[in-house]
């Protein structure tokens, strides 16, 4: 017993799928080409550029964002890799060419960024927050738990609610 043969619907899935995937490697291959580093980028000194790179490490990719400098592959931070070692280059100091990274893009280029009252009050917000929450309840479900209850109904308020309801309490 010979296996049924493909129907034409799914000879045509089976082609497509053949051809994105075929397709898509196409696409991908060219990529791999731009993750490397130009060799040329290198300073001649391996002192200067290993202090280049330990700056670089310190510094956000301002595309990428959660990588620094060093480890990424944009055209941004290939460019910022060339001006920090054009700054080692000229002798600059590591804190210097920090301190011109951060006044020319802010303090968000930094990866771990210095300790300061807004850094401390941003990492604070959350606690904070959670602790005034918490107190809150806390407040409010004492001072709801603490009121005393109602006293019963005298025998005017029986008489006058049912009166109002239309039921008769006696029976």
């Amino acid at each position: 017993m010979s296996a049924p043969s493909p129907t034409p619907i799914r000879r045509l899935f089976s082609r497509l799928a053949s051809g994105l995937l075929a397709a898509s490697l196409l696409l991908a291959v060219p990529l791999y080409g731009l993750a490397v580093d130009d060799p040329s980028e290198m300073l001649p000194d391996p002192h200067a550029e290993a202090r280049a790179e330990a700056i670089g490490a310190q510094l956000r990719c301002l595309v990428c964002q959660n990588e620094s400098i060093e480890d990424s592959s944009a055209g941004l931070a290939r460019d910022l890799r060339r001006v920090v070692r054009e700054h080692v280059a000229q002798g600059e100091s590591n804190q210097q060419i920090m301190q011109w990274m951060v006044s020319r893009y802010g303090n968000f280029i930094r990866l771990k960024p210095a300790l300061s009252l807004g850094t401390i009050m941003l990492w604070s917000m959350p606690v904070l927050a959670l602790l005034l929450g918490c107190g809150a309840a806390f407040f409010f479900y004492r001072r709801h738990a603490a009121a005393p209850p109602p006293p019963p109904l005298s025998d005017d308020e029986k008489n006058r609610l049912a009166q109002l309801t239309g039921k008769d309490d006696r029976t």
